[in-house]
């Protein structure tokens, strides 16, 4: 069994793409099931966040992992990555470093990485491998951001849209701010746009109680989701971001809200995956929408000032591949010893037993030792007798040399030694 990532990210598949392998809300949990229920796939994290999922694994073949991924969401040829062993390591150092995120070194993904580890093993697809993969990674994230200045002044897609929004047609210290959801991005977006100081802030949300408390830290106001077409209208921004798997807002909707707003312009950010806002919103007047595939260039202006703590960062990932695969080969090794003794240990004490069984029955000795010998013998050689006559028909020269040196004919002495029995010879 060998590690693997299969995945796919804002680099290499569009939003709408990116959308139908989202694994958000209650879908998680019925992704993880159907993986632990996998004859293949022996240990899972899968990753979902509105830029990327990932599906690590230990399995023995990755096409199990892509033929399961095309079973959720259809064909994605052309759009996954996968990396197997090292690159995979390297690949999650990455991600939850911030390296290989929209928004260069970003704070969010760490804590989504640990999420989806958490997921994992409170749906018992995590096994030893996949746990010691992530724990080692959350050390290096860690390091990385502690001894470099990847995480300076942080910029998170919620700040880029806030500042987006700053920068627009309508002046923040003026204007109404309608925020649909209340996890996590909303919660960055609530602190963006309270410390530049917006005039009135609405929280909508499927549970009031959350909507409550965020709105309640922002001096704003809580509505529940039902009253979002009746609210609507009073909002001159917009931004999104639930764990709904279809549209919150549609045309229809922010149609009639523009209509009672007599067409004053609305700006509206959709920063979740599957997307909040209907697509062809934006084909309303007045209606000025973004996507998070829309913020990525205005984030690509923040990436110029981090890429020498980017550099930097990558120098201390490059370490820690080689000393986790080190460990790894070690830990194997280790194993393997481990292994072979507690074969020839148990093999051993199953014999003795039956030849002490042999003895108590009154057998003569010189054969309980001769039969117990030679049982022995034969238990003993008989995988690595199998192993080597397989490889010498598939030419595993490798194999073949290493058991040349494990197992060396004796040189001085071909014959083997006398049995107990045998003659004496004559003088």
């Amino acid at each position: 069994m060998s590690l693997w990532v299969l995945g796919l990210n804002h680099q290499t598949a569009p939003v709408e793409l990116r959308e139908r392998v989202s694994f958000a809300g209650e879908a998680l949990p019925v992704a993880l099931a159907s993986l632990r229920e996998h004859p293949q796939v022996q240990e899972a994290v899968l990753l979902s966040t509105c830029n990327r999922t990932e599906l690590y694994a230990v399995t023995e073949d990755p096409a199990n992992l892509n033929q399961w991924l095309s079973s959720q969401a259809g064909n994605l040829d052309g759009h996954l990555y996968q990396h197997g062993e090292g690159e995979a390591v390297r690949h999650l150092f990455r991600v939850a470093t911030g390296l290989d995120s929209m928004v260069l070194g970003e704070p969010q993904i760490l804590g989504q990485v640990k999420d989806a580890w958490s997921a994992a093993r409170s749906h018992a697809t995590l096994g030893h491998q996949l746990d010691q993969l992530f724990q080692h990674t959350f050390s290096v994230a860690k390091r990385a951001r502690t001894d470099t200045r990847i995480g300076a002044n942080p910029v998170s897609v919620a700040s880029t849209a806030v500042r987006l929004a700053q920068e627009s047609f309508i002046r923040l210290d003026g204007a109404t701010v309608l925020l649909v959801g209340a996890g996590e991005t909303m919660q960055l977006v609530a602190k963006h746009l309270s410390d530049a100081k917006v005039r009135r802030l609405l929280v909508a949300n499927r549970t009031l109680s959350r909507a409550q408390a965020l709105a309640q830290a922002h001096g704003g106001m809580a509505l529940s989701l039902d009253a979002l077409p009746r609210q609507l209208a009073e909002a001159d921004i917009v931004f999104a971001a639930t764990a709904s798997p279809t549209p919150v807002i549609d045309a229809a909707m922010l149609a009639a809200a523009l209509k009672q707003r007599r067409h004053k312009p609305m700006l509206l950010f959709d920063l979740a995956v599957p997307r909040d806002i209907a697509t062809d919103v934006a084909r309303l007047d007045d209606a000025y929408l973004y996507t998070v595939d829309d913020l990525e260039k205005a984030v690509a202006e923040n990436r110029a000032s981090r890429l020498q703590a980017a550099d930097a960062a990558q120098a201390i990932i490059d370490m820690q591949v080689g000393q986790y695969l080190d460990n790894q080969r070690a830990a194997a090794r280790a194993n393997v010893i481990r292994d072979l003794r507690h074969f020839a240990d148990h093999t051993r004490d199953g014999l003795l037993a039956r030849a002490q069984q042999q003895l108590a029955a009154g057998k003569p000795a010189e054969q309980v030792l001769a039969q117990f010998a030679n049982s022995l013998t034969k238990q003993l050689l008989h995988p690595p007798t199998m192993a080597l006559r397989q490889a010498a028909q598939g030419q595993d020269h490798a194999l073949l040399d290493a058991a040349a040196r494990l197992f060396p004919a004796p040189a001085d002495n071909p014959d083997p030694p006398p049995r107990a029995n045998d003659a004496d010879p004559a003088p």
